[in-house]
């Protein structure tokens, strides 16, 4: 494994609550020439982590979570800390593992909105990145082939239970019709970078519904009209065969 491009650190443990339910906690460490990670988890979410950008503890869990039950750390000389003991663990697996094969897999991309798209209404791009290893991955966007760099996110790299990882990146856009949007992945186990495109699509609600109703209906009163056509042009040979038969009659 070639440990100069990440070193991740994870450890497991199990917490009894208060319930008396048996939940996995993980503490996932990473770091490389260019990279750190701090983040902390419970029963594979996310709980929050340190951002090294802005020297801040972010929380991540949903408002509807009693937060007062988890202990955060808000120190965050704690995750620069943890950065220098992981960059000494790495200085010395780059020595022990140099030799040995490095395992790859290949990132799976997929890209979707976050809302149901409404022209001229603001929503969001989501690329989920996952089934990677090693870390790390280079994710790109573009609109209409052009690059953008703007409102865009990228999350934490989040762990699998297989051993690869996965992480999500967002775009903030405003959807017009013939916009088309890409999320381009680049990993070292791909030959060439994966594009995965996102194309605005126009759906007038209701167009279906109506369209099917009107066809249904347009048809109905054809079929009544044709009925009504043959039944009376049969009425119309019966009645010329009786008076034909009433003219036979009145010869005899």
């Amino acid at each position: 494994m070639k440990m100069e491009l990440y070193m991740f650190f994870l450890t497991l443990t199990a917490v009894l609550s208060i319930e008396s339910k048996i939940h996995k906690s993980y503490h996932l460490i990473g770091c490389s020439d260019t990279e750190k990670e701090d983040m902390y988890g419970l029963d594979g979410e996310e709980v929050y982590y340190y951002n090294f950008n802005t020297n801040k503890t972010v929380v991540v869990l949903p408002e509807f979570v009693d937060s007062e039950r988890f202990v955060f750390s808000e120190y965050f000389e704690i995750g620069i800390h943890n950065s220098q003991i992981c960059k000494e663990y790495l200085a010395i697996g780059t020595k022990a593992y140099k030799n040995q094969a490095e395992q790859m897999d290949p990132p799976q991309t997929s890209i979707y909105s976050r809302n149901d798209v409404v022209l001229g209404v603001e929503n969001t791009l989501i690329c989920h990145v996952t089934g990677f290893f090693p870390p790390t991955v280079r994710v790109s966007w573009t609109k209409n082939y052009v690059i953008v760099t703007e409102n865009v996110t990228l999350s934490q790299y989040r762990p699998n239970n297989d051993g690869t990882y996965n992480l999500f990146s967002t775009l903030k856009i405003i959807p017009l019709e013939g916009e088309i949007y890409s999320c381009n992945v680049d990993h070292k186990a791909l030959q060439q970078p994966q594009t995965k495109i996102w194309d605005v699509e126009v759906v007038l609600p209701g167009i279906g519904p109506s369209v099917f109703c009107g066809v249904g209906l347009t048809l109905g009163l054809l079929g009544m009209a044709t009925g009504a056509y043959f039944y009376n042009k049969a009425q119309t040979g019966r009645s010329n065969m009786d008076t034909n038969i009433n003219l036979d009659t009145i010869s005899e």
